[in-house]
């Protein structure tokens, strides 16, 4: 089954340095993301309420993005991206987050993405 790209877009009232370390860290994916994250190489296995999921990182671009592809999508073009973005006029931080879900459940997938952002904000007081 194909699925559908989303491109979603928050304001993080937090500076980029700070909003990376969640984005990128073990225990900064941990405040927000899910209960529990583990690293091996460049395998990260995140845990929710007994059950767990392990992404593999793509690509980090220092202080700006990171890429993660579950392995369930291994070998497929599907992935999910966090992106800071700073208005060069607001110096406004946007979080920039893309992901696939499968057809019919874009509406579940971005209120799973909007509930974490909600608690990415609450870790770092944004």
């Amino acid at each position: 089954m194909d699925k559908v790209r989303i491109d979603l877009e928050y304001i993080i009232k937090t500076s980029p340095t700070i909003l990376f370390n969640c984005l990128s860290t073990p225990s900064g994916l941990s405040e927000w993301f899910s209960d529990d994250v583990n690293i091996k190489d460049d395998r990260y296995t995140f845990f929710w309420d007994g059950s767990e999921e392990t992404a593999i990182l793509k690509t980090v671009r220092k202080s700006e993005s990171v890429k993660f592809q579950w392995e369930d999508d291994e070998g497929e073009d599907y992935f999910f991206e966090m992106t800071i973005r700073i208005d060069d006029l607001t110096k406004d931080v946007a979080l920039l987050v893309t992901d696939f879900a499968d057809e019919g459940e874009e509406d579940e997938i971005q209120l799973m993405w909007d509930n974490n952002i909600d608690n990415l904000k609450k870790a770092i007081g944004g």
